[in-house]
């Protein structure tokens, strides 16, 4: 992380180093400081920011092993305004830009101490998704202090509703914080000649010289189950047929929610087969089939099923969450394997779903936050509803076990998936 991870000299790394040790001495003091004062949340970030602002050095027993020194001041910054000014207009979206710079200082850690290895883009993306990942990690402990300990960080004497808009904001200020770093952080990697380690190993799943390649991860439903390809389609088709006719209700009744429910059901349901007409990607049926129970699903709980039966939206986000996951392993397992700049273990591959899942999940509370405010202003049904805190975190709590069923339970098919995406990709190209 000093000078010969970021193109430096010795004589910048000792200047570094210099500067680092002297706002973690700052740190620790107000860390110290707000312990004492009882404000046992900041004492917990400051503690930990601290922990991974010198865990380089002490990995490497070299105390000029540190990050670089602007990093840290980001990190400072909220901890300083906390602390000494009590917190301003600023606290806020200067928190989750403190977040944003520990998780570059995490990822360049990784890049540099492990097998794990990132390109500039894929950094960044990682920081922009971990920003909103802590935004919702967060929230969700604030909440479970509040139900557990009799704490009022979120709910106390809010409404459930005034909480649940407390937690929206918050997740704006998320949102706001990880694009800025990201605009930001991408300046200052290419200025810091932040690349790939040329000399360093970058293992591969290929088979040794004289090995036979191994076969094709049998089809994750059909290998296991015996179930025909034809009949998965079928089942495919009778739901596509329901949400028709949910359409045509919506439209013989005028019910604009239905209507724009089952269409964008529809929609999705099709798109599988676009993409494969299209852009020749490889689309297993049990994948369209995964698609299209979840939009499935998701429109009959729009048509009546989310007020008559309670779990029914615990259980369209859950798998929801899991074709996200799909989704996102998909993706960034074949950047995994085309790319000889990106390298990622099952651990850590697993590790960045779970991010993912949550990144998404605050996106999409936003937008049905979003579609909330904007159905009470101009007076309409709105498509996508939030009915307090404890049905966000809910939400929330339930897109991270869809996302962890995904991570496990799907984790070698998918990954035969992304290997023929690649495939795929090469013969374009070629």
């Amino acid at each position: 992380m000093n000078g010969d991870r970021f193109g430096g000299s010795v004589g910048r790394a000792g200047r570094n180093a210099g500067l680092c040790w002297l706002v973690v001495a700052l740190l620790v003091g107000l860390t110290i400081r707000q312990g004492v004062a009882g404000s046992y949340r900041w004492f917990s970030l400051a503690g930990i920011a601290i922990a991974l602002m010198v865990l380089p050095a002490a990995a490497r027993r070299d105390p000029y092993a540190m990050p670089p020194w602007e990093l840290l001041i980001l990190v400072a910054i909220p901890i300083v305004d906390a602390a000494i000014l009590g917190g301003t207009v600023v606290s806020p979206i200067a928190v989750y830009l403190a977040v944003a710079a520990v998780a570059l200082i995490v990822a360049v850690d990784v890049h540099t101490f492990t097998s794990v290895r990132m390109n500039r883009p894929f950094t960044i993306a990682l920081v922009v998704i971990a920003t909103l990942a802590v935004g919702a990690t967060w929230n969700v402990a604030q909440w479970i202090s509040d139900a557990a300990l009799g704490t009022g960080y979120l709910v106390g004497d809010r409404t459930q509703d005034a909480a649940n808009r407390a937690m929206m904001i918050d997740f704006l200020y998320a949102t706001i914080a990880g694009s800025v770093a990201g605009v930001l952080f991408t300046g200052y990697l290419r200025r810091r000649s932040f690349a790939p380690t040329a000399s360093a190993p970058h293992p591969r799943e290929a088979p040794e010289e004289g090995e036979e390649e191994p076969d094709p991860t049998p089809s994750f439903v059909r290998g296991r189950f015996d179930v025909s390809e034809e009949r998965i389609g079928r089942f495919v088709w009778a739901m596509q047929l329901v949400l028709v006719g949910l359409l045509v209700y919506g439209i013989v009744v005028r019910d604009v929610t239905t209507i724009t429910n089952a269409a964008i059901a529809l929609a999705v349901t099709f798109l599988p087969a676009l993409l494969e007409r299209n852009y020749r990607l490889p689309i297993e049926p049990e994948l369209v089939a995964w698609l299209t129970t979840a939009a499935f699903l998701h429109t009959l709980g729009s048509a009546g099923l989310y007020d008559l039966l309670g779990q029914w939206d615990t259980l369209t986000h859950a798998l929801s969450a899991s074709l996200v996951a799909a989704t996102g392993y998909t993706v960034v397992r074949s950047i995994d394997l085309h790319s000889d700049d990106v390298y990622l273990p099952s651990r850590t591959m697993s590790a960045f779903i779970l991010l993912f899942v949550l990144a998404v999940g605050v996106v999409w509370e936003l937008v049905e936050f979003a579609l909330d405010l904007a159905a009470q202003r101009f007076d309409f049904d709105a498509v996508l509803a939030q009915h307090g805190v404890n049905d966000t975190v809910g939400d929330l709590l339930f897109n991270l076990a869809g996302a962890v069923v995904a991570a496990t339970l799907g984790a070698t098919y998918l990954t035969d998936v992304s290997r023929r995406l690649v495939d795929r990709l090469d013969d374009r190209r070629g």
